[in-house]
């Protein structure tokens, strides 16, 4: 029965779901023409909120296409290599591969999205080349999904957000939070830390049974292996440009930047702390900047899909947040109608629900938040739920949706070389499963 759904989700997919670029703009239409019946608008004023959204997210593009090149240029590291490597070589069957490859990608993306999502790529081609009979696209696709976990992780840019405190914070709040919200109560909070251990035990077996009888095996010779060359140190300039040295002093200065930054304000790890943690400790793992610059550059096409399709997003978000003379927007209509609907018992489940939704337009944890914060934070105040249970349900909600919506997965397709179709059926499973988790773990506990 599961390998017959299975098999019906992976055929559906691969026969409907349109490339990700293509899939941005007909989901711009889709928002368009909601826009139109919704708001009351015409096409002129919609198109202008379109206009309007697709420059608004460029300092939030650079931050993503920042943590993707900094976690793709520590998991690139020689070491990080030996390691999966070494992992690789001890798992010798195709179920065993797929639970493996589904916790490197839980853990990874746990610490950090952009890492988590190179290593499991990495990781999943190194034990294609040495598993034999395992289903390559379920292999990346267990990967993937271990995606799911991000945003009740250290690189969440909500939780990050919140912690962050500041003038951002009290806009995207709806002008109800003054004072910065710490990890102990977002990402260290007690249900959070169980969702996260529930997902890390259920994941691996779920992948697993999904591997099908007659697996589609790639062919270890077709499977690139990057072959690290070291700088050449022939001539002052090449030597200057491979000195350790010169490492050492930008890392003693970073770690003196850290040390005041720390204890000035505590151990506050907002969105870009973590991205210059991750910036620092790649340069550490490397030696030299220029092996780091190597690495960086060789990550620098993961970013093709932000820098190509976060302004169609931002468009979106546009459309989405493009109100008439009357504040009435797709964006405040679809959150009040959970709203209406909730109770505060049932609220911080809504919001994921309704987080979920929106990400499917609006793929961004950040520009998700600046859609739904402003209307979800006060709402939730007014029910008696407390605003980081509020940000982190709709944190919830955006990772969740990210197994169906293929622009996060492409920094991992284009290492893996694979479309995006090859793994979207598997995800669809996992979009099940995980949210009947998450949801019972908000219902339940919270």
């Amino acid at each position: 029965m599961f390998s017959a759904i299975t098999n019906m989700s992976v055929q559906l997919v691969n026969r409907y779901l349109p490339s990700p670029f293509v899939f941005s703009i007909v989901l711009t239409l889709i928002a368009f023409a909601v826009g139109l019946a919704i708001t009351g608008q015409d096409m002129i004023a919609m198109a202008g909120h379109w206009g309007n959204g697709l420059w608004s997210l460029h300092s939030f593009a650079m931050q993503m296409a920042l943590v993707l090149v900094t976690g793709y240029a520590f998991a690139s590291a020689p070491f990080i290599q030996r390691l999966l490597d070494n992992l690789a070589s001890r798992v010798h069957s195709p179920t065993t591969a797929i639970i493996v490859s589904t916790l490197v990608g839980l853990v990874g993306s746990w610490i950090n999205w952009g890492f988590g999502l190179i290593l499991g790529a990495i990781f999943a081609k190194a034990l294609a080349k040495k598993v034999a009979n395992v289903d390559y696209p379920l292999l990346v696709a267990a990967a993937y999904s271990g995606f799911v976990i991000w945003h009740g992780g250290f690189s969440g840019s909500i939780p990050l957000t919140l912690s962050s405190g500041g003038d951002t914070l009290l806009t995207l709040s709806g002008n109800t939070m003054t004072e910065a919200v710490p990890l102990s109560q977002t990402v260290f909070a007690g249900y959070n830390m169980l969702l996260v251990g529930l997902l890390i035990v259920i994941l691996p077996l779920v992948n697993r049974f999904m591997h099908p009888k007659n697996p589609t095996v790639i062919d270890p010779k077709l499977i690139k292996q990057e072959v690290y060359v070291a700088p050449q140190r022939d001539t002052p300039a090449q030597k200057l440009d491979d000195s350790r040295i010169i490492a050492v002093i930008l890392l003693a200065l970073a770690l003196m930047y850290y040390i005041s930054e720390f204890g000035s304000n505590g151990f506050n790890l907002g969105l870009n702390i973590v991205i210059g943690l991750f910036l620092f400790i790649g340069l550490l793992s490397h030696g030299t900047l220029e092996r780091y610059y190597r690495a960086v550059h060789s990550g620098i096409g993961g970013i093709t899909g932000i820098v190509l399709l976060f302004p169609f997003y931002g468009g979106i978000m546009g459309i989405m947040t493009g109100a008439n003379a009357d504040g009435i927007s797709i964006s405040t209509q679809v959150t009040e109608f959970f709203v209406n609907s909730a109770s505060a018992d049932s609220f911080p489940i809504f919001a994921f629900l309704s987080a979920g939704l929106v990400n499917v337009f609006v793929p961004s944890g950040g520009g998700q938040f600046a859609v739904q914060g402003p209307v979800m934070i006060p709402a939730g105040i007014e029910l008696g739920v407390s605003p980081a249970i509020t940000a982190m349900a709709i944190a919830w909600g955006d990772a969740w949706t990210n197994m169906i919506q293929p622009f996060w997965a492409l920094p991992l397709l284009g290492i893996a070389g694979l479309d995006a179709r090859a793994i979207m059926g598997y995800c669809l499973i996992v979009l099940a499963v995980s949210g009947a988790i998450i949801m019972g773990v908000f219902w339940l506990v919270v």
